[in-house]
């Protein structure tokens, strides 16, 4: 068993290898397969870096394809767990399911956004199968993923073609903690709007009987 997953791992590495020597499209193949839960070695995050300091002229045409590709994997996901159902979450702990399940239902699709921006080993696979799952709205979920994706690509693009190969030790350093504070920052942004709408809402008018 453990000869055959080295085989597996090894054929996938190369195969990953093959796909990164055709620049954008190699990148947008690798996005998509990764969003649609086949690991791929070292991850778009890492295959970014390389092109995008290898490259730096190119560097949005790089963010451009790798959001593309996580975007259309992520959505194919989605309607993979929708025809699933439950099904498509036993492969994840019930514990985290019921976690996600709560963010789902008190964030809506903001939950999607937050988690499309942390960086790994945070479960974001588990908030694209649960929002397939819990059938959450098919274009606000494709809009939350496109917008965390392109945030956090451009950052790293940005990085690598500015900074080369130091930008993987700056991002590991420093993008847990702006994740985290971009996260919290939707959060509040969230809440604080939906103190507003509800102190601007109209009093129901009482009848006063004569």
């Amino acid at each position: 068993m453990k000869t055959l997953i080295h085989k597996i791992a090894g054929g996938l590495t190369k195969f990953t290898h093959y796909l990164v020597s055709f620049g954008p499209f190699g990148l947008l193949a690798i996005a998509f397969l990764d969003s649609v839960m086949i690991p791929m070695p070292g991850g778009v995050d890492a295959v970014l870096l390389l092109l995008s300091a290898s490259r730096p002229s190119w560097m949005l045409v790089y963010v451009a394809a790798a959001t593309i590709g996580s975007t259309v994997g992520c959505v194919v996901l989605y309607y993979i767990s929708l025809r699933a159902g439950h099904r498509a979450l036993a492969r994840f702990s019930e514990s985290k399911q019921k976690r996600v399940k709560n963010l789902i239902d008190r964030y809506d699709v903001l939950s999607v956004l937050v988690a499309s921006l942390l960086p790994p080993p945070f479960p974001f696979k588990l908030f694209v199968v649960s929002a397939g799952v819990f059938r959450l709205n098919l274009v606000r979920f494709t809009v939350a993923v496109a917008a965390g994706r392109t945030f956090r690509y451009l950052l790293e693009g940005y990085l690598a073609a500015r900074y080369g190969d130091h930008a993987k030790e700056i991002l590991g350093r420093y993008y847990p903690a702006i994740g985290v504070g971009l996260a919290l920052l939707i959060i509040i942004v969230f809440v604080a709007r939906n103190l507003l709408k509800r102190s601007q809402a109209p009093e129901p008018i009482s009848e006063v009987e004569s």
